[in-house]
């Protein structure tokens, strides 16, 4: 017999609860604007533009997808080189650029996401990228920047407890955290959001592992944290906005 737990949390990856929602009371069918698609820029903020593709070294294209998909693997032991600016430039665009906005709330990126909702926002645990100072660092899509969130004292430790002592988390060049604004899918899916922003999460996590071939560098997804101590190391509320997923990048180490 089936734990009723497990079977109420299998639930979770069925498609059933669209039979039982009432979309003409969604969000966006009562006529509400949509979320916007991208947190604010403090006013005081201090921004980074990002290197343009034109910019990035001619050796990320030498990578055929072939190759990439073949290399793929997790990796958790990372160099002490350090990441270059146009590499983790390349990196978040692979995973949340915007190649063309459809008007108000809508955006085409490099990733698909239910409706075009794309109800993430990137933060990065900067440790070791040329040019860029250690700290906290949120993407800007829509600008192609960075914009500091705050500085991070013994980052590396803060990292690996909230990581449930998995130290490579806290080792690497940078450390990428989507959080999620559950807002942005329910105002057109209502109830039905949340197993596809989950999906969506591994449509952005799956590019992050290709474009890190491309550079000599590897990643691994993290699901296991501590989200309490995820939540607060980002500054966000817990409810609104949320860790959903870790992913440390650093370039190739030696494997045992």
């Amino acid at each position: 017999m089936i734990d009723d737990r497990l079977r109420a949390h299998r639930l979770f990856l069925t498609d059933h609860l669209r039979k039982q929602t009432d979309f003409s009371r969604t969000d966006q069918n009562r006529g509400l604007p949509p979320p916007p698609i991208q947190k604010p820029i403090p006013p005081d903020a201090h921004t980074t533009s990002l290197p343009a593709s034109t910019q990035w070294p001619d050796s990320i294209g030498q990578t055929s997808l072939v190759e990439a998909i073949a290399r793929r693997e997790s990796r958790r032991r990372f160099a002490e080189s350090e990441l270059a600016l146009t590499e983790l430039s390349f990196m978040l665009w692979a995973t949340q650029g915007v190649r063309r906005m459809l008007g108000r709330g809508t955006a085409l990126r490099t990733v698909p996401s239910a409706g075009a909702r794309h109800s993430f926002e990137t933060y990065l645990f900067v440790r070791n990228v040329a040019d860029l100072a250690p700290g906290l660092y949120r993407y800007l899509p829509l600008e192609h920047e960075l914009v500091h969130v705050r500085d991070v004292p013994d980052m590396e430790a803060a990292l690996t407890h909230a990581a449930y002592g998995q130290k490579f988390v806290g080792r690497s060049a940078v450390t990428f955290v989507w959080a999620c604004l559950p807002e942005r899918m329910e105002w057109r899916y209502g109830l039905t959001a949340h197993r596809v922003i989950l999906l969506d999460a591994g449509h952005v996590c799956q590019n992050l592992y290709l474009a890190c071939e491309a550079v000599d560098a590897g990643t691994c997804a993290v699901a296991a944290y501590d989200q309490v101590e995820v939540d607060k190391l980002l500054g966000v509320d817990g409810e609104e906005e949320f860790a959903v997923y870790l992913a440390p990048v650093g370039k190739k180490g030696k494997e045992a």
